[in-house]
């Protein structure tokens, strides 16, 4: 059976896999967003 520290070590892991996805997630709806203005201010230009 693991040991109080490995576990509180995994828990320190998962949480910083959790932050780092966090992160992601917002710098990729971010770039989304960009995307989508981008795309919207284009529209009165296309055929």
């Amino acid at each position: 059976m693991a040991n109080t520290l490995d576990i509180r070590r995994r828990i320190r892991s998962v949480k910083n896999t959790a932050q780092i996805t966090k992160a992601m997630q917002m710098v990729a709806a971010s770039k989304m967003r960009k995307a989508q203005a981008a795309a919207l201010a284009g529209r009165p230009y296309q055929e």
